[in-house]
């Protein structure tokens, strides 16, 4: 039993997960005693993921553009733009909820096409993304006029205002847990048809049971509070869907190989410019999620919004885990990344740090996690 324990120990450092998990601890830690215990109580908490859901939910896009070894430097301008027309939509031109959803998910996965196009035609994605940061913004201020958009109708809050009944939230979580359970045991079944190398039972299990344990865990902390916050749950969801199509789908694993390999997945046959642009629709999607939260969230869409979102959803990817080369880096991993990032933001805005010393921490521990990587690639 140690030995499977230890095995298991050395799986997780190898995924880094063990490393941010760490982080994370240490971080929390320091911030309930800077802040006299404030840091985490159950409404601070409450408020930190759902400030987390937002990030979160770009971070799962982007760590698919990262993978693919390609980047979008766009995201944030494009989440404020989706969500300024959400507004306007909404507000001024008097559309119920659900068409505002269906238009803006469809103009996010048209802002992906856009970017995924121009990627196609071998211009460098940090050039063709730049430009879209640029262009976005633009038309964001063009149709607004620089105005903010105010308020929505208290149908469109509910996505980002309000709060699961405890029962539900409970009911979800465990339908989560089942599914989880379900494809692993299948997944199992099959490699051992197929004739393939499977790990140790007990130690899946023992993962299994740990996580499951750790999503029991939050919606108990959470229901302490109000109820877990509606966009958190929105992210949790993505979050197994995603986890599954880049784990366990053909898709998934062309991704892996084409930021490993782009010249060997050419070579074998593979359409690489159709799956890098499948990747950016798929991310302008997330990213129009994202852009409706905030806008419910706020009640307003306004031309300051998403300001260095995407910034922040790259240094989640990296300090997750993936890799400056391609090829690497998981969906969980990057929202772990996005927990770092906003639990440096909460804690340090607890504490009135100013927000030029915020920037700087920042972008010390994106460094930290960048060393960490090439020391690691270096060691193999």
């Amino acid at each position: 039993m140690s030995e499977s324990k230890g095995s298991t120990l050395k799986d997780l450092m190898k995924q880094n997960i063990f490393m941010i998990l760490v982080s994370i601890a240490v971080i929390w830690i320091t911030f309930y005693f800077l802040t006299d215990g404030k840091f985490l109580t159950a409404r601070n908490i409450s408020n930190l993921f759902r400030q987390m859901s937002i990030t979160g939910m770009i971070s799962i896009g982007m760590i698919f553009v990262i993978i693919s070894n390609e980047i979008d430097l766009s995201a944030g301008s494009a989440m404020a733009l989706l969500g300024g027309i959400a507004a306007i939509l909404n507000v001024k031109l008097g559309f119920g909820v659900f068409s505002v959803i269906v238009i803006t998910l469809l103009l996010g996965m048209l802002i992906g096409l856009w970017n995924g196009f121009w990627v196609s035609l071998k211009i460098p994605s940090f050039i063709v993304t730049l430009a879209g940061m640029l262009a976005f913004r633009g038309i964001l201020v063009g149709i607004t006029g620089g105005r903010t958009i105010a308020p929505v109708t208290p149908t469109f809050k509910i996505i980002g205002q309000s709060y699961l009944p405890n029962y539900l939230s409970y009911l979800i979580v465990g339908v989560l847990i089942f599914a989880m359970f379900f494809t692993s045991i299948l997944d199992r079944k099959n490699k051992i048809e197929n004739g393939i190398k499977v790990g140790n039972e007990s130690e899946n299990y023992l993962k299994l049971g740990l996580k499951s344990c750790s999503l029991l865990v939050g919606v108990f902390l959470l229901n302490q509070y109000y109820g877990v916050p509606t966009p958190v749950m929105i992210l949790a969801i993505f979050i197994a869907i995603f986890s599954f199509v880049s784990k366990k789908t053909v898709f998934g694993r062309l991704m892996y190989a084409i930021g490993g390999n782009k010249e060997a997945v050419r070579l074998s046959g593979i359409n690489v410019d159709k799956i890098k642009i499948s990747i950016y629709v798929v991310h302008g999607m997330l990213v129009a999620i994202a852009g409706l939260i905030l806008t419910s969230r706020l009640a307003a869409a306004s031309v300051s919004a998403g300001t260095n979102a995407e910034l922040d959803a790259i240094a989640a990817c990296y300090i997750g885990g993936a890799s400056t080369s391609g090829g690497v880096g998981t969906v969980f991993g990057a929202i772990l990344g996005a927990l770092v990032m906003a639990s440096l933001d909460n804690g340090m805005s607890m504490m009135n740090v100013e927000p030029s010393w915020q920037y700087v921490v920042k972008g010390m521990i994106l460094l930290l996690a960048v060393l960490f990587d090439i020391m690691s690639k270096n060691k193999k």
